[in-house]
């Protein structure tokens, strides 16, 4: 009974729906809107829609598109750390560009985007037997070119590298040494500032 307890206890996360996103929280911050007018105070944001909220009140909040707003920030509890946002057009289908929002990662020679988004993803098991499905929280890297252009990378490591040209063994020198792991949003951001570094 006692190691069936523990199987349980061990197992329960991977089952939980009890997850809170970062998406579905209250955050301090502050929406600069496209007419100038700044609003600070508790914000809501949804990338999947491109929607932001702010709160008038307990029961009513303002909802505004990405087509009215230019920037929003946020102090993230979930990450310790304030989290920039931007509204850039994106060609979502061919031929079409509309304003979507992206997380600003790290500006430069290299500038790194990311847009968030909720998806089921299938894992295998030791203590399971078989496979379970679970409900995560997906990242994906975007490059903004100097003009103005936003480029989805859809690479690996090495398609990231040979995009970091003649500087390329120095950063994997230091992808190395700082055990970093490129498909990882944070060890991403600072895989790229090193190499903005290099300039």
């Amino acid at each position: 009974m006692r190691n069936g307890l523990f199987i349980l206890f061990f197992l329960l996360p991977f089952f939980s729906n009890g997850q809170v996103w970062p998406f579905e929280m209250w955050h301090d911050g502050k929406i600069i809107l496209e007419s100038g007018d700044t609003l600070k105070g508790q914000i809501k944001y949804d990338l999947q829609q491109d929607i932001v909220q702010f709160l008038l009140r307990e029961d009513k909040a303002e909802v505004y598109t990405a087509r009215k707003v230019l920037h929003f920030e946020i102090f993230d509890e979930t990450a310790h750390r304030y989290r920039d946002f931007y509204t850039l057009p994106y060609n979502a289908t061919v031929g079409y560009k509309t304003p979507v929002f992206f997380e600003l990662l790290v500006q430069g020679k290299m500038t790194l985007l990311s847009r968030e988004a909720l998806e089921y993803r299938t894992y295998s098991s030791a203590f399971y037997m078989g496979s379970y499905t679970r409900q995560v929280l997906v990242d994906y890297f975007f490059f903004l070119q100097e003009d103005g252009e936003v480029v989805a990378f859809k690479g690996n490591k090495n398609d990231l590298l040979s995009l970091m040209g003649k500087k390329s063994n120095d950063v994997e020198k230091y992808i190395k040494v700082n055990r970093l792991k490129f498909d990882e949003k944070y060890d991403l951001a600072k895989i790229v500032a090193y190499y903005n570094s290099l300039f």
